[in-house]
């Protein structure tokens, strides 16, 4: 009786005989998962890449803007203006179905000047609790108290950019900058919030919303003197925005003199229903690119099989001879079973490898320079299934060639040429 030292022996020289075909047949499997991996893990950095960017904003954040109500519903003419006010956001902050709000004011084309350079920034007013809400990590000093907003300070906190370019390689605490000729005091330095090449919202400098409305307020006609740009709030119960948006629809038309029904009349970002859809695009992207994975990991299975049935009909002799000196069925099927299943894992784990690597390189050089995009990514799931199709393939791909081969008769056999 055989050995399985001396199958594997045999196993191995009957590959090593056929060097062109089994590296071919190897080839078309380690490309089948390659395939499958690259294609998952590109999926999967969509993915992460537009979470990522969503969470840049804020983490469960709606976004309310100023709007314009429609004469007649669903007719764009006639339009009248609204300004959403600190007023709108105190009654906004009675609601139990929201858990936080906060508010922006922004100007743009303010110039700013430091002792040592100038440049022109957005200057949004906010409130204290402004970084809850949105995503504003402090990197030194401090951020707003409600002691600024209530003095009406003159204080102000830089984006890291705004930091760098008006206080290059030089300390910024306690320094003055001015805002369009008005000085301010500087409390402290954002973190960076921006990802990669574009830095718009690192060029942001922070003062308290009250003090925006006193030294540089909204203009224009019938627009309150405490208008605000924006306010942002967060829904009690996490990941859903139906019942908070439905209660905040209902306060805003109600002080603002219009039907909440007339949706048109809202200017609104709902970072939840954002990144539930787009959840559902990737998910359908995940189907869609595993399965022209799973095809091409299929041809290369079929390949196999009809290789190993190739290489029975090749070897009819050789299996003659083996039988007739003695090889029983069980050792011919060993033989060949574990032909295929070698063909099959190794050429597999070769895939693995190779697209790990190939990934690993991506995201050295590609992290971070592309918004809403990461580098792929090997995907646990994506790799077990890979493992677990070519084990099947493997067994399929050995089995059924080497229980033709064991069924040979051995007078017949020897007779074929």
């Amino acid at each position: 009786m055989q050995s399985f030292s001396d199958i594997l022996g045999q196993v191995f020289r009957a590959i090593a005989a056929n060097k062109l075909r089994s590296f071919l047949t190897m080839f078309g499997i380690a490309w089948g998962v390659g395939s499958l991996l690259v294609l998952v893990g590109l999926g999967e950095g969509f993915r992460s890449g537009q979470h990522r960017q969503l969470s840049n904003l804020g983490n469960d954040i709606i976004m309310m803007f100023n709007g314009t109500i429609p004469a007649v519903p669903n007719q764009h003419t006639g339009m009248r203006p609204y300004e959403l006010t600190l007023d709108d956001e105190a009654a906004l902050r009675q609601l139990p179905e929201l858990r936080s709000t906060t508010v922006e004011l922004a100007k743009y084309g303010l110039y700013q000047v430091s002792e040592w350079s100038n440049t022109s920034s957005v200057v949004i007013g906010t409130e204290p609790n402004y970084p809850i809400v949105k995503f504003l990590p402090i990197e030194q000093g401090r951020y707003l108290d409600s002691a600024d907003v209530a003095d009406r300070r003159r204080v102000a906190v830089l984006g890291l950019k705004a930091a760098k370019l008006l206080f290059p390689g030089r300390p910024l605490l306690g320094e003055t900058v001015t805002i369009d000729g008005i000085a301010f005091t500087v409390i402290g330095q954002a973190g960076k919030i921006s990802r990669g090449t574009g830095d718009g919202a690192d060029q942001r400098i922070y003062i308290p919303v009250s003090t925006m409305q006193e030294l540089f307020p909204l203009k224009g006609d019938n627009v309150p003197r405490d208008a605000l740009t924006s306010i942002q709030f967060q829904p009690t119960r996490r990941g859903d925005s139906v019942a908070a948006l439905a209660a905040a629809d209902r306060v805003i038309a109600q002080r603002h003199g219009f039907d909440p029904s007339l949706t048109d009349a809202f200017n609104q970002f709902d970072s939840i229903q954002e990144e539930r859809m787009i959840g559902v695009i990737f998910n359908a992207m995940d189907v869609f690119l595993g399965g022209v994975g799973i095809v091409t990991l299929g041809l290369g299975a079929v390949g196999i099989i009809n290789i190993m049935l190739v290489s029975v009909t090749e070897r009819t002799r050789e299996i003659g001879i083996l039988k007739a000196i003695g090889a029983t069925k069980r050792s011919i099927v060993a033989q060949f079973f574990w032909e295929g299943l070698l063909l099959t894992g190794i050429s597999g784990l070769i895939g693995v490898a190779v697209s790990a690597g190939f990934m690993w390189l991506l995201q050295q050089f590609l992290t971070n320079k592309m918004p809403g995009w990461d580098p792929p990514r090997l995907v646990p799931w994506s790799a077990a299934l890979a493992v677990g199709s070519l084990v099947v393939c493997g067994v399929a791909a050995g089995l059924y060639p080497a229980s033709k081969a064991a069924e040979l008769d051995p007078v017949e056999a020897l007779r074929r040429e």
